[in-house]
């Protein structure tokens, strides 16, 4: 199996000559779109776009950066399903993927953790997550080909790991995120001074308790915006050295660059 990084969470996974894609996000700036001008100076996270044709898109949860309708729309073959975590009314952080994606018009379907899901060559399974501002997310797991490969999101450290590892490992690549980004939004005050998704060295760390063959750092470079999105500057470095000596490779690459 092929795996491209397409910047941020954006993963594209290619066997016998089919694709699926995982958090494509083609337009970063719609991410802050909600705070108009104030946004307008933000450092966005390098993006490329997935082949046109996949079997299916997957979401890890339905937060801008994660769901993009229009990137999707651009990826998806004809007829292709959405596949995410349900939705939860009433929820501010949700509201504008959620409107996208109704507007696109795209087929979806709700998941729940262990359900799994066939396209193509690729069986695809909602592995558990939590989500750092409590709304619902997963962990993808696809396998094709006897690979298994697992998109981690932007899940918090949680203490399933060990339960995924026993029913759905191993996994061959482990794609985690490793921004470890604080976060201060309106709608959720007296804001939390822990980071909403995992930093370097939590990543590192879950990346053994996996027992993954290999770990790919995503979901950095890009997005600080004082005081409501405050990531970690130097995650991948961080990362690299809090992987050296654990029982996987490490392997950092860029936008664009495929393992």
């Amino acid at each position: 199996m092929k795996i491209r990084w397409l910047g941020w969470a954006g993963v594209e996974l290619e066997h016998d000559g089919e694709t699926l894609v995982v958090d494509p996000l083609g337009d970063p700036g719609a991410t802050f779109a909600a705070f108009g001008e104030r946004a307008a100076d933000v450092e966005l996270p390098e993006v490329v776009s997935p082949r046109e044709g996949a079997v299916a898109g997957l979401v890890s949860h339905l937060h801008r950066d994660h769901t993009d309708a229009s990137a999707l729309a651009q990826a998806l073959a004809p007829g292709a399903t959405v596949h995410h975590p349900a939705s939860v009314e009433e929820n501010l952080a949700l509201a504008q993927a959620e409107h996208e994606l109704a507007a696109s018009g795209l087929p979806r379907k709700a998941v729940a953790a262990w359900d799994s899901v066939t396209a193509g060559p690729f069986t695809c399974t909602a592995l558990p997550a939590v989500d750092g501002l409590g709304d619902p997310q997963v962990s993808w797991l696809v396998e094709a080909g006897g690979k298994r490969v697992l998109h981690l999101g932007d899940t918090v450290f949680h203490g399933a790991w060990w339960q995924m590892a026993r029913r759905a490992g191993p996994f061959d690549v482990v794609l985690a995120p490793v921004n470890g980004a604080v976060v201060d939004f309106p709608h959720q005050q007296p804001p939390s001074p822990l980071p909403a998704a995992m930093d370097p060295e939590q990543a590192a760390l879950a990346g053994e308790l996996l027992g993954a063959g290999a770990v790919v750092p995503i979901h950095y470079g890009g997005f600080e915006f004082e005081p409501h999105y405050r990531p970690i500057r130097d995650a991948r470095e961080r990362f690299e050295r809090a992987a050296r000596g654990r029982p996987y490779r490490a392997l950092p690459i860029s936008p664009g660059e495929a393992v």
